[in-house]
């Protein structure tokens, strides 16, 4: 391996030229090689990055000497494939959400990159933002107290998918965000949703977490909304948290809101419950790319030999969520008991 990480990236379609972009330019980071199947892609790709490689076979890519970590952005059925052959050929794996159709090859994949001592890692790009970072910090900290809730819409007039439901597509970066925050499973997911137009999957689902502790989550996501949204309100006993994603600036908003309750539990009579209405305070954030963040973390654990903060297992843990919403969402929002997902084989 030269001193600069060889990037091979496959797919150079929605997603695929900003991966592209991130590994040319990431520190210790060259990129090497494209593979697409689409002429036009190539050549765009050519024409950006004079002097790199491109193959019509992402097997080619895989084989490639150059390359020395494979980058993957096409469709989630072929995640898997790709992935497992970048490994079988001790390539290094930056695979983009989700990781997999399933537990099972999720599972095969952290096996194998276990085996092969190499990298495998998520694009869960929002949990490289600089907001996510700054929440995780607050809670680390314990200014926001004990997490009551994590309330999220995530809707516009989207992109519809063939492959993925609109939970697989969007829901998917909550469900990061919240394994990344909470540090823990939930205890069940409960779903349903709709689909509005003929020969596509549902468009516009609700999801709610329950998690042990009693932090309860809710997320709104629709592909056929008139405006885009990306909001998450996080409420704890000591201060609130208002997240814009939109926002120009001011992103996070901290809230010193809340009610506190006294009296005695066995008198309930006596219970008097007061609302706090204290000062809003928006902190300063790093204005860095999230993406170009995560590139350069996936590159200093190639090196070091550290865990991704999205490593597979991180993969492993959405994958059974959306697993587990997509079963609740098939009966109708029945609650679906996390662990016995999880266990079951």
């Amino acid at each position: 391996m030269t001193s600069d990480i060889g990037i091979g990236l496959v797919g150079y379609g929605y997603w695929g030229p900003n991966l592209a972009r991130v590994g040319a330019e990431a520190e210790g980071c060259r990129l090497a090689a494209v593979a697409d199947f689409s002429a036009e892609a190539r050549g765009r790709a050519e024409k950006r990055y004079p002097g790199i490689r491109t193959h019509a076979d992402w097997r080619d890519l895989v084989k490639d000497p150059a390359v020395d970590a494979v980058v993957v952005a096409t469709p989630v059925h072929t995640h898997f494939d790709i992935a497992f052959a970048a490994l079988e050929h001790g390539k290094h794996v930056l695979v983009e959400k989700p990781m997999t159709r399933n537990r099972a090859e999720a599972t095969i994949l952290i096996e194998e990159a276990a085996r092969r001592e190499r990298v495998l890692m998520v694009d869960h790009t929002f949990v490289y933002t600089p907001a996510v970072r700054k929440i995780r910090e607050l809670m680390d900290e314990g200014v926001l107290g004990d997490v009551f809730y994590y309330d999220s819409t995530r809707i516009n007039l989207g992109l519809f998918q063939t492959d993925v439901n609109v939970i697989w597509d969007l829901a998917v970066h909550d469900l990061a965000i919240l394994d990344h925050l909470m540090g823990g499973h939930p205890a069940a997911i409960s779903a349903t949703g709709a689909r509005h137009v003929a020969g596509r999957p549902e468009n516009t689902a609700h999801l709610t977490l329950y998690y042990p502790g009693g932090t309860i989550a809710h997320l709104n996501v629709n592909w056929l909304a008139p405006v885009k949204i990306r909001r998450t309100l996080i409420g704890g006993s000591r201060k609130m948290v208002v997240w814009d994603d939109l926002e120009p600036s001011e992103k996070i908003k901290v809230y010193d809101r809340g009610v506190t309750v006294a009296g005695s539990a066995e008198e309930l009579r006596d219970i008097r419950v007061s609302y706090r209405s204290g000062d809003m305070w928006a902190p300063q954030l790093s204005s860095r790319e999230a993406l170009l963040t995560e590139m350069e973390h996936f590159a200093a654990c190639i090196r070091d030999g550290s865990t991704p903060a999205t490593d597979g297992r991180s993969g492993l843990h959405v994958v059974t969520m959306l697993e587990s919403a997509s079963r609740s969402l098939a009966e109708r929002g029945r609650p679906v008991e996390f662990e016995q997902l999880r266990r079951a084989s």
